[in-house]
């Protein structure tokens, strides 16, 4: 050890230290792991295993200068020294001696090791200051007493070897190396060298250390006390939730503290979301096995499944949409139009609300899958909803929570499986709603198409306002007249008329069959079936409005294929109109009954069914006999009454027609419609069957090319009549070149297929003279002979009655 005597001063290798203070005479183990201080080790066990210990300001800095440590440190003599897995050592060091460095240089050898002229400090000791002492040690062992008593983890022998006292100096070093406070402190407590002052400053230390010990005391009693009862409840709960899991039951707790989190994340109003916390309360408090908890939980989650803030958005592309109604659907341009327009509508006014519309036609038309393309074409998600056959209004509204079963109506069904707020609900067949005791439905819906109120709709079940303003409804129908008036009023209704044979075989060609062939696993180049066939398929297989059994029929044809194809008898199948028989069996349907040459007391009518439009004949027989007046072919009441309306109006004007005034007194009439197993009923026929009566009554054949339609009155005055598109497309599908339509229906002929009107004539007639004038041919009436002043003469009536018009309508 190269130690000058003379001046208390050596040259020694320094260790610096981190968050740590060295005393003298006191052992401090510490691990070393940086460069500099295995080199201060490694040269200190060079030289007799002393070395220097003093602390670095800032913990941080890791590779510390002169100026980053302190003077004052201590000499300490190297004990043991362990090696660590890694690069670690842990060193175990015994201090001797306070002293200061004097100054500091690098090692000889120029490595990283710093090392240090260190001068030894002793204590110093006021003179006659035993007494002073003795006291200042006193109250030092009974604050640090206090302080023990107040501090955790505190050793007994620490402890213990304060209460034994000794030295003075190494007591106060003792007490500031065993206590945790921070290494500045200690380091002032090293840098006191009078032994007095070292004293007074660990007693004033140890006062704040007490005290603060004391305040932090008297905090944990309070929150003890404050969370005695959580702790309490915390353990009880916490027993329950073993208990449930040993019964194999759901901790009721944490779900509700789940749902809670939920109700918060959806921000609904201040009413809603009160309403779903008051049930969480309720499930939190109740046992998770119950049928209430059940009830509850189901209810919440059908609540917090609905879309209440998710919504896609809406595109209102007009070329996008044309684009895919024309790729959907054949034909139907004034339906094309219209939605167009709506769509035009909501792109300039996009919060535009009110807007229910009714697509109205006969079956297979395409009414719902319009629908479809609708919602594809504005970006909404589609959901449908059937209505036929719904009777109870609770279908509509939902239940009462309280029922057992209890579920929410199909609205809010519709929009939880939608999966937003804003889709398009497609309410089908809404024509088809019943009522009966246990409620009307129909009403029901009053609320849920009136953008007035649906903006706060309630369900019975979940009891909260929806918004429904941002839904797009869209309903279908077949027949009007079954809706009430006021679920009427709140749609816009577009009418979808039936499909003409042209429509039809366009649609055959370019979209059923392709779409069947792919639906049986065929090819385009496997199945062929021309034009001519599907043509011969829609006039002998199928009798509809729309294509729905035409689309069957096709199918039909596919299976038949893929049978030859599949047992490997045909690689190739072509159906021709002559191979119809063989596929499908003898034609279902003839040419519709109409008469080739013009016949007495025959006439053709029309009529509209929910399939669409269809000819009518009606045939009169006028015979001898009492006046009776038979009506046959399965009418309804009012088609009789027509019938009789009609008789009273040939009665009046049995003068002008020159028949028998008395032919009600001795001639009997029967009126008879064939097919008498379809029901049939409406005053539509009115015209119809006046013309038949008074051709049978005259003898003068009506003309086989000509039908009609309008209803007549006493006076003769024709009436208008509804579904004049059907009805002259079924004329037009017969071959009847004439169409004799009430003069007030002459508006509707805008209505009317084009081909239609390029192909056949319309009369408008305002009375039963411009019908008689058109349709029967008074010029080939059997002679009439009457007797007066007993001479005989031959008189014809006039090809136009007195009075009558005629107005010719070629379109």
């Amino acid at each position: 050890m190269n130690v000058n005597d003379t001046n208390n001063q050596r040259m020694l290798p320094v260790l610096p230290l981190r968050g740590l203070t060295a005393f003298p005479d006191m052992l401090i183990h510490f691990d070393v792991g940086r460069a500099m201080s295995i080199k201060a080790l490694e040269a200190a066990m060079k030289d007799g295993q002393w070395i220097f210990l003093t602390a670095q300001k800032d913990l941080k800095t890791d590779r510390p200068t002169a100026d980053d440590l302190y003077e004052v440190g201590t000499i300490c003599i190297i004990k043991q020294i362990l090696r660590l897995p890694g690069d670690n050592i842990r060193v175990l060091v015994e201090g001797k001696d306070r002293a200061r460095a004097l100054h500091y240089q690098k090692s000889e050898d120029g490595g990283e090791c710093l090392k240090a002229q260190v001068e030894v400090l002793y204590d110093i000791l006021p003179l006659g200051g035993e007494r002073r002492e003795q006291a200042l040690v006193r109250t030092v062992q009974n604050r640090f007493e206090e302080y023990a008593a107040l501090a955790p983890r505190l050793s007994s022998d620490v402890a213990l070897t304060v209460a034994a006292g000794g030295n003075a100096g190494y007591l106060a070093d003792y007490i500031a190396q065993n206590i945790p406070i921070d290494f500045s402190v200690k380091q002032e407590v090293l840098e006191e060298l009078n032994v007095n002052r070292r004293l007074t400053f660990l007693i004033r230390l140890l006062t704040e250390e007490t005290e603060i010990l004391r305040i932090e005391g008297d905090i944990q009693e309070q929150i003890k006390a404050a969370i005695d009862k959580n702790q309490k409840d915390y353990y009880l709960r916490e027993q329950i939730k073993v208990i449930q899991s040993e019964l194999g039951e759901q901790d009721v707790s944490a779900e509700a503290e789940e749902y809670r989190e939920k109700i918060e994340k959806l921000s609904l109003p201040e009413e809603s979301a009160s309403k779903l916390r008051k049930e969480t309360e309720r499930l939190a408090k109740m046992s998770g096995s119950s049928a209430e908890a059940g009830v509850i939980r189901t209810y919440l989650d059908t609540v917090l499944e609905l879309p209440w803030k998710t919504s896609t958005r809406p595109r209102h592309d007009l070329e996008r949409a044309q684009k895919i109604l024309d790729r959907d659907h054949y034909g139907l341009e004034k339906v094309k139009e219209r939605i167009l327009e709506f769509m035009a509508v909501k792109t300039l006014a996009p919060d535009l609300k009110g807007q229910v519309l009714c697509l109205v036609g006969p079956p297979g038309v395409g009414k719902t899958s319009i629908a479809r393309s609708i919602a594809e074409a504005m970006n909404r998600k589609y959901t449908r909803m059937s209505l036929g056959g719904v009777r109870d209004e609770a279908d509509i509204r939902g239940h009462r929570k309280t029922y057992i079963g209890a579920m929410p109506g199909r609205i809010i069904a519709a929009l939880r499986q939608a999966g937003s707020r804003n889709p398009l609900i497609l309410l089908d067949e809404i024509d088809k709603m019943g009522n009966d005791f246990r409620g009307d439905p129909a009403s029901a819906m009053l609320e849920v198409l009136d953008t007035e109120q649906n903006n706060a709709f309630r369900d019975h079940y979940i009891e909260i306002p929806f918004d429904l303003s941002d839904v797009l409804f869209v309903t279908t129908a077949n027949d009007l007249s079954t809706v009430p008036r006021p679920l009427l009023d709140r749609m816009e209704v577009i009418e979808l008329s039936s499909y003409t044979a042209e429509e039809k075989l366009h649609i055959a060609h370019d979209h059923l069959l392709p779409k069947q062939i792919k639906k049986h696993g065929l090819k385009g180049t496997q199945l062929i079936v021309p034009e001519e066939t599907l043509s011969a398929v829609i006039s002998g297989y199928t009798r509809e409005a729309g294509v729905r059994r035409l689309e069957q029929v096709i199918a039909k044809l596919c299976r038949k294929a893929a049978k030859k194809i599949a047992d490997g008898s045909a690689k190739r199948v072509t159906i021709h109109p002559a191979d119809l028989e063989a596929y499908l069996g003898a034609p279902k349907f003839k040419e519709d009954n109409v008469s080739k040459e013009d016949e007495v007391g025959i006439v053709n009518g029309l009529a509209w069914t929910s399939v669409g439009g269809e000819m009518l004949q009606v045939e009169v027989a006028a015979v001898p006999g009492t006046g009776k007046i038979e009506i046959t072919g399965n009418l309804g009441k009012v088609m009789e009454e027509s019938a009789k309306a009609a008789v009273t109006f040939v009665r009046s004007r049995a003068e002008m027609l020159r028949i028998d005034p008395n032919f009600y007194k001795n001639t009997d009439i029967h009126i008879h419609f064939p097919e008498a197993a379809i029901p049939k009923d409406g005053p539509s026929a009115g015209i119809t069957m006046a013309t038949a009566i008074i051709s049978a009554l005259t003898g003068a054949p009506v003309r086989h090319e000509v039908a009609m339609t309008g209803e007549v009155t006493l006076r003769g005055r024709v009436m208008p009549i509804g579904g004049l598109r059907e009805k002259t497309m079924a004329a037009y599908r017969a071959g009847i070149r004439t169409i004799i339509i009430p003069k007030d229906n002459q508006v509707d002929l805008e209505e009317v297929e084009q081909v239609v009107k390029d192909h056949v004539q319309f009369v408008i007639a305002a009375h039963m003279d411009t019908v008689m004038e058109t349709a029967i041919d008074f010029s080939r009436r059997p002679a009439v002979t009457t007797r007066r002043d007993e001479t005989t003469q031959e008189t014809q009536m006039p090809l136009s009655a007195p009075g009558s018009t005629r107005t010719t309508l070629r379109q």
